[in-house]
Parts: structure tokens; sequence; C-alpha cells
């Protein structure tokens, strides 16, 4: 009997050295977790035994259990690296054209393959929300899966549809010499800026307003011409009539008081190729002051094409890539999940796990929100290994083994004594 109990003591303590040596060997696993040995003792009990007097039969393994508990993030240079910080898990698919069959990790070192699809070192792909729409502000959709994939192409450009401009006009200026205006005779004009736009095709154009003393009191004749064309004329009037306070604040813009902005005619002849050019012009903050002519503030909301120059993910998981029209558009979202038992956990290896009927299903996040950590990106989550326990541990599982050992030797010795007996 005590050969049986002694060997299930060796045999423990050999399950505690593997498991302390596996841990020392990933100490330095991106996302690994440490384990531990979990025993319970044995007794040998029939109907007819005195539980009270029965000595034990020795000790079993009942469980190696993984610690989910948060590992060191170690800073890298690749935004592609990603850490958790906190709790949850990253979602991978089985393979790009496998989606639905998952397995989840919490090793963030991902690259694109030449496909451009974000994977891991096995292939899997990193799955993300998908987006609602092209802004952040619309949104993801929460449980729909989809690859990420970084497009290469060219981002699309986006015609100008709004000019914000604030100048100062300078009041002491008087009506031009030439009292019919002509972009081409600088004598009709009192002021003009110019500021490069774009249409549907990403094609460049410059849109020029002309500011022309008027002979009213504080009021300014306003002409816009984009290479070359006038925007004015047709359902908007040519001037446009710009009218200030005693102030110098602008007052009324065509004579329409409480607002600072018109829109352009729609003229097509600029680049027949593409969609018509019209504009909607705001003049909100311009002034008409004793001081030299000003442009204050002069921005436009068109782009022209660009092409891909990285990609950012913030701590929420949102994934942007960055264009070199300076656009930038959601990718996606990263997907987490988290399980109420993590320990149930199927265990694959390479850092990978499978739910299982003990993890529970699983519960899909977003960083950042309810119970899930936040994402770094450029960070890797190193292994939760604490190297000097691990070698104590392996002190403690090696006397162990001799302690069982000499509870055999012993038993040896006791039974060579009674088949000495003559």
């Amino acid at each position: 009997m005590a050969f049986n109990t002694a060997l299930s003591g060796l045999n423990a303590a050999s399950n505690m050295l593997s498991v302390t040596g596996n841990n020392i060997a990933n100490a330095n696993t991106t996302g690994f977790k440490k384990s531990r040995s979990e025993f319970a003792d044995v007794y040998a009990s029939s109907l007819g035994g005195v539980s009270s007097i029965t000595p034990g039969a020795g000790v079993r393994v009942t469980n190696v259990a993984q610690q989910f508990t948060q590992g060191n993030l170690d800073f890298t240079e690749n935004n592609l690296d990603l850490a958790i910080s906190g709790e949850g898990f990253f979602v991978l698919g089985d393979n790009i054209n496998n989606i639905n069959e998952r397995v989840y990790t919490r090793a963030g070192s991902f690259h694109m393959d030449r496909e451009g699809y974000v994977v891991n070192h096995l292939g899997q792909p990193l799955l993300v929300y998908a987006p609602n729409g092209e802004t952040v502000e619309e949104g993801f959709s929460t449980g729909v899966f989809q690859t990420l994939r970084l497009d290469s192409t060219q981002g699309l450009p986006k015609a100008t549809s709004s000019i914000d401009m604030s100048v100062n006009l300078d009041s002491r200026q008087t009506v031009p010499a030439n009292p019919v205006f002509d972009p081409t005779d600088p004598t009709s004009y009192t002021h003009s800026t110019s500021v490069t736009i774009y249409d549907s095709l990403g094609n460049t154009h410059i849109a020029t307003s002309y500011y022309v003393k008027n002979a009213a009191l504080n009021t300014w004749d306003l002409h816009v011409y984009v290479d070359g064309q006038n925007m004015l004329g047709g359902g908007t009037p040519d001037p446009t009539v710009l009218t200030f306070d005693a102030d110098g604040k602008l007052e009324t813009v065509n004579g329409s008081p409480l607002t600072t902005q018109f829109t352009t005619d729609s003229v097509a002849t600029i680049n027949p190729s593409a969609q018509p050019i019209q504009l909607t012009i705001d003049l909100a903050g311009s002034t008409q002051l004793g001081s030299a002519f000003s442009v204050n503030t002069l921005n436009q909301d068109g782009l022209t094409i660009g092409r891909l120059t990285g990609v950012d993910i913030d701590d929420t998981g949102v994934v942007f890539a960055r264009f070199s029209n300076g656009a930038s558009k959601p990718l996606g979202q990263v997907a987490m999940v988290r399980f109420q038992n993590p320990q149930g956990l199927s265990k694959l290896g390479d850092t990978t796990w499978a739910e299982s009927a003990n993890s529970g299903v699983p519960i899909n996040g977003v960083a950042g929100t309810s119970s899930f950590g936040s994402i770094k990106a450029g960070a890797l989550e190193g292994a939760n290994v604490d190297l000097a326990q691990q070698l104590v541990n392996l002190i403690i599982a090696q006397q162990a083994y001799q302690a069982n050992a000499q509870t055999i030797s012993t038993e040896n010795t006791i039974t060579q004594t009674l088949l000495n007996i003559r």
C-alpha cells in the first residue's frame, strides 16, 4: 500500500516539475499564461471500513490550471503589435476563408500577409467588427465579424463642397480706379485671395475671391472665380454683397441678416469629366477694420488622390487607415471577447484557446467598455511568468520527489526485514 501511495506522490511531483518547466520555457513567449498543478488527496474506502483510522491512499492531479493574470507590456515600434491591458481576448479566424471557426488569444503579434490581411504567425486572421459607414460616428456592428485587410490602393478623392474663409477688409480703402470689375485687371478690385480646391476626380483647381470696395458705406462686392470661370451670376447674385456694421462686423450677405454663408452656382464646364463644382462659402468671422487686408482662416474640405501611408489603432481598437492626402478611414474595430470561466478554455497551443462547455459562451465586446481592457497599439503582452517564483517551485517539486522516493526506499527496507525473519 505504501508503495502505491509513494508512487502517486512521485507522479504528482513529476507533474509539478513538468508544469514548472513549461512555465520557465515560455517565460519569453508573447501572451503566454502560466499554469499551476492542483492536487487532491485520495482515500481508499469501503462499506465496512473505519474511516477514522483509514490511512490516505496518496495524491492525484486534479487540474493543471492556467492563470490569466496580466503580463507586463513591452512596447515595440510596430503599430500592428497589439496588447490587451485588462480582461479579454483577441478573436482569430481559423484561416482567411473560414472565420466561422474561431480561436482566442492574448498574443498580439500581427503582420500583413501578401494579400494585405492582418494575421498572426500561423496565418490566422485578426477579426474586427464591421464598420457601419465611412466615419467613426456611424459606429460598428458588434458581433458582425470580418477580416482586417489593409488595402494599399489609392485613397479616393473628395470633391470640395465648402470653403471656410475669414478675412479682414481694410476700411481705409477707396473705390477702385476701374469701376468695371475684371479679374485680369488689378485696378478693378481691392483685394484678392486664392485657395486650391478639388473636383470629384481629384484634379486641382484654383478658387479665387475678389473683394471690391463699394461706394455704399461699409459695403463690399465679392466675386468668386474658379480657374477663371465665374461661379456667380446664375442663381447666385453677382456680385455677392457684403455689408458690415459700424463695429466692423459682418452684418449681412446679399441682404440676408444673421447669415455668413452663401452657395455658388453649379459649374460643369471647369472639368467636363468630373462632377459639376458647387461651393458653399462661409465668411464667419470676417471683419472690416482699419488695418491691412489679411486672411485669418482659409480652409476647404476637398481631398486629392491619396495612397496608404500607415495604420493607427486607438485604445478602443478602432483601426484607421491613413492616406497621403490627409484622409483617414475606419477599417473596423478590433473584436474582443471574454468568458465567465477562462480557466475552462480548451488549450490549443501556440498561445491560443478554444471555447468549451466549461468556459461558457464568448461574450462579445469592445475595448475600454464594461469589463473589457484597453488595447495598446505598438506593444506586446509578455508572459506572466515570475522566474524567481518558478525556480522556488522547482525546489519544492524536487524535494517532494525525493521525499516520495525515500518513502519507497523505507518501505522496501521494511519489506526486506520481514522477508529476512526466520
